[in-house]
């Protein structure tokens, strides 16, 4: 099953290639540039997330899918990497797969002249992070 966060995370991934979310049962869409600022979703970002998940905006799916961000939330579907793009794409848990990935109409992508999309990053977590590791390989080496 895929969870709240994983679907979040797709989306960010998929907003910062370009993608839209389709809303209010393909009346309307959105793309909230920018999706990251520094080590959190952007407040754009996070509006849309909340529009998404109200009851008012009907059917929501990004743009390109079959899937609605609420089928996404079931235990039907989980997130995974795609074997092309290595970016997260639904699939289901049982049954038929989803057609293709979000990626087939976009022109340049996969594209490794690029940077990737990334999820935000705390960089002082991560800097922490690096200096314990390199401070227990010193240890068990030492």
């Amino acid at each position: 099953m895929a969870s709240e966060n994983q679907v979040k995370q797709y989306l960010a991934y998929w907003f910062q290639l370009g993608k839209k979310v389709v809303l209010n049962n393909g009346n309307q869409t959105q793309l909230p540039l920018p999706t990251i600022t520094g080590d959190r979703y952007s407040r754009e970002f996070e509006k849309c997330w909340e529009q998404i998940l109200s009851p008012e905006s009907g059917d929501c799916y990004l743009e390109g899918t079959n899937e609605t961000i609420a089928e996404l939330l079931t235990p039907e579907w989980e997130i995974i990497d795609c074997a092309r793009c290595a970016i997260p794409i639904p699939v289901r848990t049982h049954g038929m797969p989803t057609p293709c990935c979000p990626c087939f109409d976009l022109k340049d992508w996969p594209n490794s002249e690029s940077p990737p999309p990334r999820l935000p990053v705390n960089s002082r977590c991560h800097l922490l992070n690096l200096c314990h590791r390199l401070m227990r390989e010193s240890i068990q080496h030492g």
